[in-house]
């Protein structure tokens, strides 16, 4: 009995990773042969990098503005899409009905939901890490020198681009929750756009509600010198992007359990 016991936890010790594995492997070939999900991505690689070059020539900025800030003018909006890009990875599934043909190659519901978010995390992060250094470049190149703040660059960058990635991996939860292509896309903008519209209406604490969105943090990421804990309206970058992972973690376990109440 201690052999037969010993033999099947080595068994599933070892299956475990081969599963992710798998998972993975599947999830970076479907990733990178689905139209929609290409394109989205290349967007969202491509808007930081024009955003730059259109300010700089257009010197539509403001004095208080940042190097950083002025550069990543469009960064607001590249975040959505990689948001719409980690809905999209999971409601493609669902609209095509190769989800089905996922869960019979990768029975494991988790090991699929953790692949796919590992995936689009991964990719968004080091996506948005390359393309806003590149817009930084463009913009340092560009704007005239010694007229807007430096500001703390680097840690700036590193935050933005995990603010890339969290957004990615909440549009994924909210994909898995809604299922529908169309009705995720609108559920995740929304989630990123409405705390910063409504957190004024919450009185003491619009500090907390605002600072519920990856959007939030980048914000003031990109405005490095002004991107202190305590300024007032919203919880400081780094905090703020702390408790967004959190609640996206929370999100991403909840569709999670939904997910295998659903299919089971």
């Amino acid at each position: 009995m201690t052999t037969r016991t010993a033999t099947a936890t080595a068994t599933t010790a070892t299956s475990i990773p081969a599963l992710a594995s798998r998972a993975l492997s599947y999830e970076w070939i479907k990733f990178r042969s689905v139209r929609s999900t290409v394109w989205t991505t290349a967007a969202t690689a491509a808007l930081p990098v024009l955003g730059a070059v259109f300010v700089a020539a257009t010197g539509s900025l403001q004095p208080d503005d940042t190097v950083l800030g002025g550069s990543l003018t469009l960064s607001v909006v590249a975040q959505m899409l990689a948001a719409v890009v980690g809905a999209l990875v999971v409601t493609g599934e669902y609209s095509s009905g190769t989800i089905r043909t996922t869960f019979t190659a990768v029975p494991r519901r988790g090991t699929v939901l953790a692949a796919k978010a590992a995936l689009v995390a991964a990719v968004m992060y080091v996506l948005a890490l390359l393309s806003c250094s590149a817009a930084y470049v463009v913009g340092s190149a560009m704007l005239p020198d010694g007229r807007y703040a430096q500001g703390d660059t680097l840690p700036a960058l590193f935050g933005i681009a995990a603010s890339f990635a969290v957004a990615a991996v909440l549009g994924l939860a909210v994909g898995t929750l809604v299922r529908h292509s169309a009705g995720a896309v609108t559920t995740v903008i929304g989630v990123l756009l409405l705390p910063s519209l409504f957190g004024p209406l919450f009185g003491d604490a619009e500090r907390w509600i605002a600072g519920l969105s990856p959007t939030a943090a980048l914000e003031k990421l990109t405005q490095t010198s002004d991107a202190t804990a305590d300024t007032v309206g919203s919880l400081g970058p780094w905090p703020s992007l702390l408790l967004v992972a959190a609640c996206t973690t929370a999100l991403t376990l909840a569709a999670l359990l939904l997910l295998r109440r659903r299919d089971a």
